[in-house]
């Protein structure tokens, strides 16, 4: 994969816990990382790569489970770094629980896709055609962002779908796609509070608040959202 700047790389997968087996500036870049049983090998970068564009290089990373090195690394970026990174460059996705999938985004805009071996073939994109309304959105939603690493799209989606669905979804459905674009606006650096305060002028049952916590209590904040 391309490498715009050794010292960035070399740094932010440091930081990961990543060792150097190889590393070279001249005559031309080479570094060789080494992390539980796999490598990334980096060269010289194309003249006018844009990291901002993430159209650099990727690879996939197949794992027995993927959540724990999600964990391992959200672990590492806190430690280093006071937070997860989850906007802007370099970031790592976010994680619902049980899916088969996440990517690492480094400074140079390579895509590292760790997946899970056991992951289904097929997928419907554009939503499950078993679903139907806001439900078959908030499914086209999880895959643009889980598979297609596509937030924007995933925003732009959840919009539409609301305003289309909205009205003759369920109070716990509504609330379930509110949370998921206060999340998606809070990485793509959108404005939060009409989510927001749509969100709490929900009338929201014991039993709703237990479905939205079992199906988005992973996104950070949301007890903050609810209250």
């Amino acid at each position: 994969m391309p490498c715009v700047s050794v010292e960035e790389t070399l740094a932010f997968y440091e930081a990961l816990g990543f060792q150097a087996t190889y590393k070279q500036s001249k005559p031309y870049v080479y570094l060789a990382l080494q992390w539980s049983g796999f490598q990334l090998h980096f060269g010289p970068a194309p003249k006018g790569l844009d990291p901002a564009r993430e159209e650099s290089g990727s690879c996939l990373v197949m794992v027995d489970a993927v959540a724990p090195y999600h964990a391992a690394f959200v672990a590492a970026m806190r430690r280093v770094h006071g937070k997860m990174l989850s906007s802007g460059l370099p970031r790592i996705t976010r994680y619902r629980p049980g899916s088969s999938r996440f990517t690492l985004i480094d400074p140079s805009g390579n895509s590292i896709l760790f997946i899970q071996r056991n992951e289904p073939a097929e997928l419907e994109y554009g939503g499950s055609k078993k679903l139907m309304g806001l439900a078959k959105a908030l499914d086209n939603a999880r895959i643009l962002r889980e598979f297609k690493n596509d937030d924007l799209q995933a925003f732009r989606a959840l919009k539409s779908a609301m305003r289309r669905h909205g009205a003759d979804a369920s109070p716990a459905e509504r609330a379930i796609a509110l949370c998921h674009l206060i999340d998606l606006a809070m990485v793509l650096g959108e404005p939060t509070d009409p989510w927001l305060a749509d969100l709490r002028g929900l009338d929201l049952t014991t039993d709703d608040r237990q479905r939205i916590e079992s199906e988005v209590g992973h996104l950070p904040g949301l007890q903050e959202w609810l209250s």
